[in-house]
């Protein structure tokens, strides 16, 4: 069953409405590179649709009723938005769901160092990484710098067209032939992706000073004098500092014809804020409606702000207390009888690695919003299932919504695998089931995506709210 291209169904109308979409797409995930940086966002965009802060309903005692709109953060990382609708809580409530953490390297607790006259900082990789994607290419730092003193200091440097930006070198390919003969796993050594930050000595001027004594370290110093200068940071801070380095400069459109964005973070960014769109585009519902924006993902969805954590379960009680539902099996009841959307992108059919592919089973890049029944590897290990019934439902949603869709699988089997937060809200026994973008590239420092897949899942995603 061959699924027809996406783009040749738009009219004019449409097409404006793609672009102002991927207009507003690529500027987010420019913008935003880490999971904090997206929730900050992202909760800009909600309060400016209305939402309030579940904290401060709760803290007033605040009844809701249909048409109430509330957020909540969870440490900074992690945003649920819910839009109350007129139907009772305990039939259940519509999900969508995607993650906003990306592969990266993260900069370790005690990384600065000095050696032959450069300095550098130690990092530790998060989530899936080719090392050699990372090596001699422009480099941003971002994060938080947290000071004892309870004062947080906000770093972004790479991505001013003013700023300096920084690398990882590689071998030169004179030095290299003991290189070129290793696996592409071992070729870069993870433990050497250490960015190169600074290459200039402090100089002390011993005028005036006999006893002055230059520092051991002078490049080091020379970078640390920088810190104290411009951040008001000393080594120290390092250690509760959450710092990232992701590959520096914006999202570009990509293609002679405009027809792609290539972009840094598109897994699953691309996702999330597709859901985040339609959730705020959708201002009254039927069935509450739920986005869920997620970290942690790439290395399991662990942790307090991981899916796996308490977070929206709590969450989700608050909000029931507050509508007049206490009892612990109006929640359980709720859960239960929802439908989630689990966002998460697909693998898009590679023509020029087509040997890992399935084609009939592939998503076709331009043919709209991948369902994935399942994901997992080999037998389906590690993975949520979806239902006939379910699919069925959602197929009838799409088509009567006008949406272009396919359905696929992550590739040949036996070829690898991945998963999704989809088999973690699936035990609460709801129905979930896989749906995203296709991308090209994917874990790589820049990810191909293609505007009519962007666009529609964002249609899908509203369809889905609308009347799932």
């Amino acid at each position: 069953m061959e699924r027809p291209n996406a783009w040749k169904a738009y009219d004019d109308a449409a097409l404006a409405e793609l672009e102002q979409l991927c207009g507003d797409y690529r500027a987010f995930i420019s913008q935003n590179k880490t999971e904090r940086e997206c929730v900050t966002a992202s909760v800009a965009l909600a309060e400016a649709a209305g939402y309030v802060n579940l904290e401060d309903a709760v803290a007033e005692g605040r009844a809701l009723k249909p048409g109430d709109k509330v957020y909540a953060v969870n440490h900074k990382k992690t945003l649920m938005l819910v839009n109350l609708g007129t139907a009772p809580l305990e039939e259940g409530v519509n999900i969508l769901g995607a993650h906003i953490d990306s592969p990266r390297l993260d900069i370790k607790q005690n990384p600065l160092y000095e050696a032959g006259d450069m300095a550098y900082l130690d990092t530790h990789y998060y989530g899936g990484v080719k090392a050699y994607h990372w090596v001699a290419t422009p480099l941003a730092i971002h994060g938080v710098v947290c000071k004892k003193d309870g004062t947080t200091v906000d770093v972004c440097v790479g991505e001013d067209a003013t700023d300096p930006v920084f690398c990882i070198s590689d071998l030169l390919i004179h030095l290299a032939s003991d290189q070129m003969k290793k696996p592409a796993s071992e070729a870069v050594d993870h433990e050497n992706l250490d960015v190169i930050v600074g290459g200039r000595p402090v100089v002390i001027s011993s005028e005036g000073d006999e006893d002055a004594e230059a520092p051991k370290e002078p490049v080091k110093q020379m970078l640390l004098d920088v810190l104290t200068e411009k951040y008001g940071i000393d080594e120290e801070d390092f250690l509760s500092a959450e710092l990232e380095v992701v590959p520096a400069g914006a999202a570009r459109e990509m293609g002679l014809d405009r027809s792609m964005i290539l972009g840094y973070g598109q897994d699953d960014r691309v996702c999330a804020y597709t859901s985040l769109a339609a959730q705020l585009a959708v201002p009254e519902v039927e069935r509450t409606s739920v986005c869920l924006l997620c970290d942690k993902e790439e290395i399991g969805s662990v942790g307090a702000t991981g899916m796996t954590s308490r977070f929206f379960e709590n969450a989700m009680a608050e909000v029931l207390a507050l509508a007049g539902l206490e009892s612990p099996l109006a929640l359980r009841r709720c859960l239960a009888a929802s439908r989630m959307l689990s966002s998460d992108v697909s693998a898009g059919f590679d023509q020029l690695y087509a040997d890992r592919f399935e084609k009939k089973n592939a998503a076709i890049m331009g043919h709209g919003l991948c369902f994935n029944k399942f994901t997992g590897a080999r037998g389906k290990s590690g993975s949520n299932d979806a239902d006939a019934e379910y699919l069925a439902l959602v197929r009838d949603i799409m088509d009567e919504a006008g949406v272009a869709f396919q359905t696929c699988e992550l590739g040949r089997i036996g070829a690898g695998g991945g998963g999704t937060i989809a088999y973690i809200l699936a035990e609460y026994g709801m129905q979930v089931i896989d749906s995203g973008v296709a991308v090209l590239s994917m874990h790589s420092l820049w990810e191909v995506a293609n505007k009519a897949d962007i666009y529609e899942a964002y249609k899908g995603y509203k369809a889905f709210i609308e009347r799932a």
